[in-house]
Formats: C-alpha cells, sequence, structure tokens
C-alpha cells in the first residue's frame, strides 16, 4: 500500500533502525520505546490487522514468531519477553499493517498498566 507507513519503512522510504530482517520479515527499535528494548515486527507484504489473517496468509505470521525468537537470541532477551499485537481502535492499533511489538529488559507486570 502507497500510503501506509510500515510499507514505506520496508521500502526504505522512511528511515529506522533495523534489527533483524528476511525475506519476510523486518523488525526495527520502536521510535517511543515502551520498554528498554522495543523492536517492532512486521510482514514485508502489507496485511492490515489481525483481522485480516487467512489461510493464505497465515505463513507470514508464522515467519514474525520465527523473527521473533531469533531476534530473542540475538538480543540475549533470556530473562523473558513480551509480544503484544494490537488489533483495531479499541485494541489501539494505529497504523494499519499487522505489526507486533517485543518488549523487554524489565519486568512487564500483568495487567500492563
Amino acid at each position: 500500500m502507497s500510503d501506509c507507513l510500515f510499507c514505506k519503512i520496508v521500502a526504505g522510504k522512511i528511515p529506522s533502525t533495523k534489527v533483524y530482517e528476511d525475506e519476510f520479515v523486518y523488525a526495527f527499535l520502536d521510535i517511543a520505546p515502551q520498554a528498554p528494548f522495543h523492536a517492532v515486527i512486521i510482514p514485508k507484504e502489507h496485511i492490515g490487522s489481525a483481522d485480516e489473517i487467512t489461510a493464505q496468509n497465515s505463513i507470514l505470521i508464522a515467519k514474525v514468531f520465527e523473527a521473533v525468537a531469533k531476534i530473542a537470541k540475538s538480543e540475549n532477551l533470556e530473562k523473558g519477553y513480551r509480544v503484544v499485537n494490537n488489533c483495531g481502535e479499541d485494541g489501539g492499533q494505529t497504523v494499519h499493517h499487522i505489526h507486533f511489538h517485543l518488549l523487554a529488559r524489565r519486568n512487564l507486570a500483568w495487567p500492563p498498566g
């Protein structure tokens, strides 16, 4: 999508601090981190939200979670981390390209507050 912020980041039209990239996934540091380590992980192919996951594109979500494990290992997140997805307006989604926040390096209490 030509007007999608995350598609522009993947295309290199908007700068980001890359932490991981492969054929299917791109991950970068969040510009407003909510934890000492806060990356945003996205499939390179545009999927608007979790509501748009289908049998045809669900492999991309699996690739995202494979990337999560690789990032956690490379960033030495052995004490733990949280993966968060916001879906829709009430769910707090502000960019309409499915993305997952990887938060770590602090105690992440539940429920979040």
